[in-house]
């Protein structure tokens, strides 16, 4: 996620800095993270889960806490998931299980079918 607040002074800043920088492996991504690497400030892991969290660190993650995945891993695309992966205990395949539920089946019907509001009475 990137959010900034637009400033000549910046867009002028970032055009200078492009310059003089050689190209990196992650083009854009690589670049803006050197160029704000001071102001820079994590999202909590509830809205930008990386799956690589749930390998390396799964003590910092609380899963039924999550909001958003981040499938940014090599063969993590949950799309692909076709229930016959190695591993069907990890907690990243059973996201993806999850999301294969919902591409077959869809989501289920909510409670109610419209959102109460008060009265302007």
């Amino acid at each position: 996620m990137f959010v900034f607040e637009p400033s000549r002074l910046t867009y002028d800043s970032l055009l200078q800095t492009l310059q003089i920088v050689p190209p990196t492996p992650f083009a854009e991504q690589d670049f803006l993270n050197m160029f704000f690497q001071k102001t820079y400030k994590p999202i909590p892991l509830v809205y930008n889960l990386v799956l690589a969290m749930l390998w390396r660190h799964p003590e910092n993650v609380e899963l039924d806490k999550v909001n958003v995945v981040h499938y940014c891993a090599a063969g993590s695309k949950p799309w692909r998931y076709t229930g016959k992966e190695a591993n069907m205990d990890r907690e990243d395949i059973k996201i993806g299980r999850s999301f294969r539920e919902v591409i077959d089946h869809g989501l289920p019907e909510p409670a109610i079918s419209y959102i109460p509001a008060p009265s302007a009475a």
